[in-house]
């Protein structure tokens, strides 16, 4: 199987990061956060007092930044400027602004082209909210990744009380409402909204550990490929015929 690309899509918190790096580490593939970019293009208009709530200030500025995504699986590094910010960007400030700055037109379309770019010609697992709806349509399999409420937060919470060095970086609860807000601005934005797309096939992780996450979407993608490789081997029946 060519041009091996693997879009994973969903809300936050039901898995997306991890599954994907796990996938793109088990088959030697590059791996592309985009969600890291938006986080970072964020992160630059924060650091200059750009009005958020302002999407022509936005607008305005969002071709300033040099922005550089790297696709190491192990290692998926951010640089803003020449700058670091894989650590900057998870902030909470970050995260309760990126909705509003994701959702401005000029910003979707220069990363979108971007994100493009870095795919090129495949063998990469692309995670967001809109790969398989927007930026890879085409892609050999669309996942989308779903969980519970209770389970996206609870997930969340965990991972930020880690960074926090232990209890009381957060509760469940306070992540729950914000990542039901996110959701809300994520799904009824204009610009290419938070949907899952023709083709897609959904895996709720709910009750699901990171292991059989990774272990379903590498059969999907085993699966994908005889699919693909029985197409091809009808068609040269075909043309030989």
């Amino acid at each position: 199987m060519t041009a091996l690309v693997v879009a994973m899509d969903g809300p936050s918190g039901s898995g997306k990061s991890s599954a994907s790096r796990g996938v793109a580490r088990a088959m030697g593939l590059r791996y592309l956060d985009t969600g890291a970019m938006y986080r970072a293009i964020t992160w630059w208009m924060l650091q200059r007092g750009v009005d958020l709530t302002d999407p022509a200030a936005i607008a305005a500025q969002v071709d300033e930044p040099s922005l550089v995504s790297g696709t190491d699986p192990d290692d998926p590094t951010v640089h803003v400027d020449g700058v670091d910010v894989a650590g900057p960007i998870r902030s909470q400030e970050v995260t309760g602004a990126v909705s509003l700055v994701a959702a401005v037109p000029e910003v979707r379309a220069r990363l979108v082209a971007m994100q493009r770019e870095i795919i090129g010609k495949g063998d990469i697992v692309v995670e967001g909210r809109d790969i398989g709806t927007v930026v890879a349509p085409d892609a050999t399999l669309k996942v989308y990744l779903t969980a519970s409420a209770e389970a996206r937060a609870l997930r969340r919470t965990a991972e930020l009380n880690v960074e926090a060095g232990g209890p009381g970086g957060t509760t469940v609860e306070a992540q729950q409402a914000a990542m039901a807000r996110r959701d809300t601005l994520d799904s009824t934005r204009k610009t290419d909204p938070l949907s899952m797309a023709d083709g897609a096939v959904e895996v709720d992780t709910t009750a699901l550990n990171l292991e059989e996450v990774i272990a379903e979407v590498l059969r999907l993608i085993g699966e994908r490929s005889s699919q693909e490789e029985s197409e091809l081997d009808r068609a040269h029946i075909h043309e030989r015929a």
